[in-house]
């Protein structure tokens, strides 16, 4: 798609308030495909302001027509497919087949829940002698990361547009064509003007103005655990409601029953899958030490097998930063059993599949979040080792349990600190709750108790 030169505010194309501009890097080539406008405070107020305008009448709409409006954006989407797969894999990097499943598909199918629960979604219920209602929030200032760009922006667009909220959207700067594409999408679908705005720029000046903005009235923020404390203090200074999707480092525990090979070919693809790129994905491996060396074996040989199939990572600065995490893995005792840190490709921001042996829970590697194709092996004694193991860091996101049957690994699961648990290889579910426990967040997306994210509650009593 050819990039626009302005922001998507009150249902037109406006020109930036000033003249700084962002590019856009092909991430796989370290070429320069476009230039899109940084956004300043300026542009941010003009969008919260037309945001708030349009608020009364959308938040007066009927579930039915938001829903219709909903079902009209996912068509939009799904028309738009094969452009938006190709947008992806040229801001990102991510291989063209990857994008089309997963960059793509993945949205649309959201998108389409999410119409489909606005016009199911219970907005008021009877408790005794009061009725109690549920009101859109407001204007909802949305601040979303690269590494799945449509999904990330889908998974809190649409729930706050089904609520009856209106939203300004802050994309990262790294993907900013896909942000531009969605907002393409949107007018196309008819959503009325100021419902959906887009003001493109750089997360300390456009992201920090929408943040501190006294017209926004919930922050959604998906991004480092770093970034999401410092929105969280400034957002809590002025009593505003925040939800934060953060960090992670997930463990993929592999019990003595389980079918180890599977385990641990379908844990070593998890990681790898968009490059490593991923919040939730199961970095950790935790293998009994009477099946250790088996896993490690197989891990190595099924890394080996993706080396060829991802893409590189989004930018130099992540490049050179897990490349630095690789390093410091062996300079603290782990075994590479595949990979490292020397890049295979002279050109792009590429990193080989990478498996750790020998690594302890207290190791860096272990302990903080990469986000690179980076697993790390961890042997346990028992199963009350493997749970502490897995309890072992700040972060609570995601996990997976794997064991000889559901019964066994549902036990295990259910002392995991984390809030989202894959059991023996379980399929993704759109209308599952997503966030995590402790440091990984605040808050929940896709499905209803996505959607009652953008609702406040109003009782009367009669």
């Amino acid at each position: 798609m050819k990039a626009h030169d302005g922001m998507y505010i009150g249902g037109e194309w406006r020109a930036a308030a000033g003249t700084d501009t962002i590019a856009v890097v092909d991430p796989a080539d370290e070429q320069v495909i476009a230039h899109v406008p940084a956004g300043t405070a300026e542009d941010v107020d003009t969008a919260v302001r037309a945001a708030r305008a349009a608020f009364p009448a959308w938040a007066a709409t009927s579930p039915t027509e938001r829903a219709a409006k909903l079902a009209a954006l996912r068509d939009v989407l799904v028309a738009r497919k094969d452009e938006i797969a190709g947008t992806v894999t040229a801001e990102l990097g991510a291989p063209l087949p990857f994008s089309q499943a997963v960059h793509a598909g993945v949205p649309i199918l959201v998108a389409g829940s999410y119409a489909e629960l606005a016009a199911s979604y219970a907005f008021e219920e009877k408790v005794g002698n009061s009725t109690v209602y549920f009101e859109p929030v407001g204007v909802v200032g949305a601040i979303t990361p690269w590494n799945y760009p449509l999904h990330q922006i889908v998974a809190k667009v649409a729930p706050a547009l089904a609520a009856g909220c209106t939203v300004v959207l802050k994309p990262a700067e790294d993907t900013p064509l896909t942000a531009q594409l969605f907002a393409e999408a949107v007018h196309e679908a008819g959503i009325p003007a100021g419902v959906f705005n887009l003001v493109t720029g750089l997360g300390a000046v456009a992201g920090q103005a929408l943040v501190e903005h006294e017209g926004v009235d919930l922050v959604s923020f998906t991004g480092s655990t770093a970034v999401g404390k410092q929105i969280g203090a400034t957002a809590g200074a002025a009593v505003k409601r925040v939800a934060l999707e953060l960090g992670g480092k997930s463990a993929n525990v592999i019990l003595p029953s389980a079918d180890l090979a599977k385990a641990v070919g379908v844990g070593i693809a998890n990681v790898m899958g968009n490059s490593g790129q991923t919040c939730s994905a199961w970095t950790r491996m935790l293998v009994h030490t009477s099946r250790y060396d088996e896993a490690v074996a197989l891990a190595a040989e099924a890394a080996a097998k993706h080396g060829d199939r991802i893409g590189p990572l989004v930018n130099a600065k992540q490049h050179a930063r897990v490349r630095g995490y690789i390093e410091k893995g062996v300079a603290e005792g782990a075994r590479l059993v595949a990979g490292g840190p020397d890049a295979p490709r002279e050109r792009g921001y590429f990193v080989s599949p990478t498996v750790f042996a020998d690594v302890t829970p207290e190791m860096t590697i272990a302990q903080e979040e990469i986000f690179g194709p980076v697993v790390s092996i961890i042997r346990y004694r028992d199963e009350d080792d493997a749970l502490r193991i897995a309890n072992g860091t700040v972060y609570g996101l995601a996990g997976a349990v794997w064991a000889g049957d559901d019964t066994e690994a549902v036990a295990f699961a259910r002392r995991m600190d984390t809030g989202q648990v894959d059991i023996n290889g379980g399929r993704f579910n759109p209308l599952a709750p997503f966030g995590g426990y402790k440091q990984s967040g605040v808050g929940r997306e896709l499905g209803s108790h996505g959607l009652a994210e953008y609702l406040q509650t109003k009782s009367l009593q009669f």
